[in-house]
Parts: structure tokens; sequence; C-alpha cells
């Protein structure tokens, strides 16, 4: 009797939950999608898709509660998540690995889409709203590679910007707008954090809700033998079958994911150190081929390597649906078209192997990459190390604050002094301190060898300060009170 009841009240609840939302009739709507031919393991990809993205959002939430965007302060929060937070390195990893799994899940979704043909038949614009996501995720990999401020995002996203730099007529314009000015600082990371869990999320849902919308118009093209148009083969729902496959590959991404996340955690490196010379720069796999086209175009032709060849690239790519015409949907009926796709992904996967091959070719190389990675390593062993705030002393009227040693002060953590010389110049491993240096030369002399530093110094990497008059006067103001 109880159970009877208890289902009567589940029903009544339904009952008035349906009438006002509609729930039941959005349901049908959803779940009774005709597939010509049925289900299939093919079909996955769009929905995997959908799934890790909003795993990324939902782990991406988790991790927004203790990062800080700023240059002080990212790159311990993300040391704090990663040794300190229970769960925390393993919500990061799974996070991070989620970034390398979208991508993957996105060229097998386009791969699959453009060998079956399903672009053909009034699906223009649903192949360019899938173009706009393929760009958008690549965006959002690229935004939250930065984030934790560590020396190989740091300098992968500096040649990142430096590569936008290259764009003609808006290049410059680009690259201040990404960093927030010349130099990458708390700015550069303010912007990145922002476009990274607003701007470019907002988009994706936008152009997820007009892809789903142009797919459902158009209908599924069903196999390769099917006409895209009007399908012949017998139709199932999209529920139970192909939501029970759907759901046991989520499930699959999930277990790798979880297995990634416990036995290989994410690494983060030492905090980015822009003077640090020597450090080698690599972007995550997925541009690594990119990297390697750059190098083949150098001084002025990068415009050509830049813009033009992968502007073309990205313009046939986005055409196929206006220049391939055909009906035909059979691979081997449309060698031109699976050719070039072919050549493509095989000119990728030649780029990054050749990569791989002049990294580990060259012994200086080689010797570097083995010692950043024993430079991780090591940090990742050690334990986490809060940080210690420096008192701020205030000014008393006996000795009244100088405006001028302040701004000079600030120009010195703009310039990354502080990452040879330390905080307040007192000197590190990479530089020599800067305290009583009033007692070894004066103020124009020191002014002088910053705008022109000797031969020893410039091959410590110092680099040359051309700085306005009152900026340079400042901050030789500040050395001086050191």
């Amino acid at each position: 009797m109880s159970e009877l009841s208890n289902r009567n009240w589940r029903g009544g609840f339904f009952r008035w939950l349906d009438k006002r939302t509609g729930l039941d009739s959005l349901l049908r709507e959803a779940l009774d999608e005709p597939i010509p031919g049925g289900a299939r393991f093919a079909y996955v990809f769009g929905s995997a898709l959908l799934f890790i993205f909003i795993s990324q959002v939902i782990t991406g939430v988790f991790l927004a509660l203790y990062y800080v965007p700023s240059a002080d302060h990212a790159h311990t929060t993300v040391a704090y998540i990663s040794k300190a937070v229970s769960a925390g390195g393993f919500l990061r990893s799974i996070h991070a690995y989620g970034s390398s799994a979208m991508v993957i899940l996105l060229l097998l979704h386009v791969t699959q889409t453009f060998l079956y043909g399903s672009y053909k038949g009034r699906r223009e614009l649903l192949w360019l709203s899938g173009c706009v996501l393929f760009a958008l995720v690549l965006c959002m990999a690229f935004t939250g590679y930065l984030l934790p401020w560590d020396q190989k995002a740091y300098f992968a996203t500096a040649v990142g910007t430096n590569i936008a730099g290259e764009i003609p007529l808006i290049g410059a314009w680009l690259k201040s707008l990404m960093r927030g000015g010349a130099d990458m600082g708390t700015l550069t990371l303010s912007r990145f954090f922002v476009a990274h869990i607003l701007v470019v999320p907002a988009a994706i849902f936008a152009v997820v809700a007009l892809h789903v919308y142009l797919f459902r118009k158009a209908g599924a093209a069903g196999p390769i033998s099917e006409n895209p148009i009007s399908p012949t083969a017998p139709t199932e729902p999209f529920y139970p079958h192909q939501v029970m496959v759907d759901a046991a590959f989520a499930l699959l991404i999930i277990i790798v994911l979880a297995l990634l996340a416990h036995f290989a955690p994410f690494d983060l490196g030492p905090k980015a150190n822009p003077a640090d010379t020597h450090y080698l720069p690599r972007p995550e796999w997925y541009y690594i081929p990119i990297f390697q086209w750059l190098k083949y175009w150098p001084g002025s032709l990068s415009f050509v390597g830049v813009v033009i060849i992968p502007g073309l690239v990205a313009f046939f790519f986005a055409s196929l649906p206006f220049l391939d015409r055909r009906m035909e949907r059979r691979p081997w009926k449309r060698p031109i078209a699976v050719g070039s796709y072919t050549f493509i992904f095989l000119a990728l996967f030649g780029l990054g192997w050749m990569s791989y091959r002049s990294d580990h070719g060259d012994p200086g190389y080689a010797a570097q990459l083995i010692a950043q990675q024993k430079d991780t390593d090591e940090f990742m062993r050690k334990p986490f190390e809060a940080e210690i705030e420096q008192p701020v002393v205030a000014a008393t009227p006996e000795t009244p604050a100088n405006p001028l040693i302040a701004q000079g002060a600030q120009i010195y953590q703009e310039q990354a002094c502080n990452g040879c010389h330390g905080d307040a110049g007192t000197g590190s491993a990479a530089g020599p301190k800067l305290t009583g240096i009033h007692d070894r030369m004066s103020a124009d002399q020191l002014a002088a060898l910053l705008k022109s530093p000797s031969a020893k110094m410039t091959a410590g990497g110092m680099a040359p300060l051309n700085l306005p008059p009152d900026a340079m006067k400042s901050l030789v103001a500040y050395l001086e009170s050191l």
C-alpha cells in the first residue's frame, strides 16, 4: 500500500512539474531524435565532446575557488591546490588532462564527420558552426595554459603572443591586447583568466546551442551509403540505444582521466622567471606542429608562414561544404578531398616528429630539456611552502615617503629586475645584490650603466633599459635607497 502511494506521489509530482515546465515534451523532443540506420559507435564523439566540456567547467569552478590571477600569487595558489588541498592535485590533473582529451575528441569528431561526408546536403551552416567551435576549443586551451604561471607556461605563452605580434597591421595591437602592455605580468594573467573562465566558455555554450539546433534542423546524415538530404534507411530513436553507447564511452573517458590523474599527476614547474635566458620554451603537444612550422619562416617570411598559408588552409577547410557539392559520401569515391585531409594530418604528425628529433638530436637542447624536467620533478617533490608576506612599513612624519622612490619600486617590478636581483635588491643566484649600490657609483653613473650594460652584465642576461628620463630617474632613486 505504501509502495502504491509512493508511486502515485511521484507520478503526481512529475505531472505537476510537466504542466509548469513542459519537461516531458522537451525530453521527448531531445531523446526521440531519429537516427537513420540506427545507433553506431562512430556517432559518440559529439556527445563525448559536450560531456568533457561540462567536466572542464565543473572542475574549473572548483579550481577557481583557490586561484588568484596575479603574477605574485598565481603560482603559489596552483602549488597549494596541487600539494596541500585535499584531492586538489587529482582535480587539477583531471582538468589538465581533460583539455588534451577535448582536443583529441575534437579531432576524432571532425575526422568522422569528414570521412562520412556528413557535411553534405544543406549542412553548410552546421559545418561552419563546428569550425567556430574548433577555434574556440583551441582558444580555451591556449588561455588556460598560462594560468599556472610556471616556467613552461610563461615562456610558451610568450612565444604564442609573439607569434600573434607577427600579423601585419593588427599584430602589435593584438599582442598588446593579450598581454595588457609590452611585457607579460599580472595584467596578462588577469586577461587570460577572464577569457578562460568567462568569455570563451560563454561563446562555446552559445555556439554549441546553435550547433545542436542546426544539427536537429538538418537531421542525422546516417551511414555513408545514404543520401544526406533524404536518407531511406530505417530509423531508430536516439534513446535508448545511442544514449547507452554514448554513456558507456563517457564512462570510459572518466576512467582513463582518473587513472592518468592518479598514477601520473600533472606537473607544475618552478615559478616563472622572466630573466631566465636559458629556458627552452615548448608548447603543449597539440601546438608543437605549429611551433615547428614557424621555424621555417624567419624574418620577413613570417607573414607567409603565420598568416597566408594557415589562412588559406583554414579558409578551404571552412569552405568544404561549398566546394564539395556532390552527394557522394563514400571516402574511396572522394580521393581528392580525402587525400588532402590525410596529407594535412600526416604533415602535422611529421612536423611534430621533426620537432622531437630536433630537440633530442642536439646535445645542448637535450641536456637543457632534461635539466628543465629535473627542476620540475624536484619542485613537485618539495612540500608546499606558503608565501611570506613582507611587512609594510608605514611612512611617519619624521621620515616621509618619497613618491619618486615608490614609482621606482614599481618600475623595478615591471621590468622584472627582481627576477635576477631579488626583491628589494637582495640578490639571487641569477644576479648580484644591489643593496648599497649608492656607495659604489653616483646616480649619473648608475643611469648610464642601466642604459648601456657592461659586457659582463650583457653576458649574464642584462638587457639595456630604454626608459623615459623621468622613469629612469625614479628607478635610480629607488636603487639608491636600497
